[in-house]
């Protein structure tokens, strides 16, 4: 075996691009085994091309694809999973009076049910083994809500109180639940969610119209907001949730999302709305 097939072995989804790809780069040269996973089959073949050979199709959205991904993983580790990086997620910008019902289904049916199917079909190798790490990609926005995100908002928040839940139902067996909380970062994160805009959102017929430009412009926007990381820096928190003796339950990335938490604490709810309002205006 070469040292990335006798190492840790991890399970990454939603490596197409950027911070997934980045991530699993990051760990294969840190000597772990990484099943890197996108939806499409050419991004599949592009990972393999990078170096990233036990790159697999997966699909958050689809439970059979899962399953076959992580019984592929399986049958070629003898059984072995040490880790999975829930990354796979998008974010749906509109305010939640313009959105329909199936756009929060798609949003959550990734950023959550998604997440969810993942666990399930790793566990029971995970307790076989008794270890685990289970690492959720979550946001700023999983305990601060903005507007004109509101679909994202709680999608994260309910992936944040399902990996809580999962922390205590997971104690005692060698399985760790992780949170990596993260700002603003380098990706296709605003390009995905102005396609998503576009076909959901009605910018004509909206009460919201005159705030959208403002929108559109952040969407459309070749600059990054203030802050903004690489995704090197989500590298660096994953491999430490990954390799801690005893994972912190919540890894802050950026500083936004350290200035937020900070603010939660000290603040009582209305005035952290006015601080938010001023911040987002």
């Amino acid at each position: 075996m070469t040292e990335s097939q006798s190492g840790p072995v991890i399970l990454i989804t939603g490596c197409s691009t950027g911070i997934g790809r980045h991530c699993a780069l990051e760990l294969q040269a840190r000597g772990w085994r990484v099943f890197a996973t996108a939806r499409q089959p050419s991004d599949v073949e592009a990972l393999i091309e990078q170096g990233l050979t036990d790159s697999l199709r997966l699909d958050v959205d689809d439970d059979v694809s899962i399953q076959q991904a992580v019984d592929r993983l399986l049958g070629q580790t003898n059984g072995r999973i040490d880790a999975v990086f829930n990354n796979a997620g998008f974010g749906q910008p509109g305010a939640l009076e313009d959105l329909p019902r199936e756009a929060l289904r798609e949003q959550f049916e990734t950023n959550l049910f998604g997440a969810h199917a993942v666990i399930r079909a790793v566990l029971p190798a995970m307790r076989a083994r008794g270890y685990g790490r289970i690492i959720q990609h979550s946001s700023v926005l999983g305990f601060i809500a903005l507007p004109w995100r509101g679909a994202y908002n709680a999608s994260k928040y309910a992936l944040e109180g399902m990996t809580d839940t999962l922390r205590h139902e997971l104690h005692g067996s060698g399985i760790d639940a992780v949170l990596i909380q993260t700002g603003p970062v380098t990706s296709r994160f605003r390009a995905n969610g102005w396609q998503k805009f576009q076909r959901w959102v009605t910018v004509e017929s909206s009460v919201h119209r005159s705030a959208y430009d403002a929108v559109i412009e952040r969407l459309e926007g070749d600059g990054e907001p203030s802050f903004t990381l690489g995704a090197e820096a989500i590298a660096r928190k994953l491999i430490r949730a990954l390799e801690a003796h005893r994972p912190k339950p919540r890894y802050h990335v950026t500083v936004p999302t350290h200035l937020f938490k900070g603010l939660k604490r000290l603040l009582p709810s209305r005035a952290l709305d006015t601080v938010i309002r001023w911040i987002n205006a």
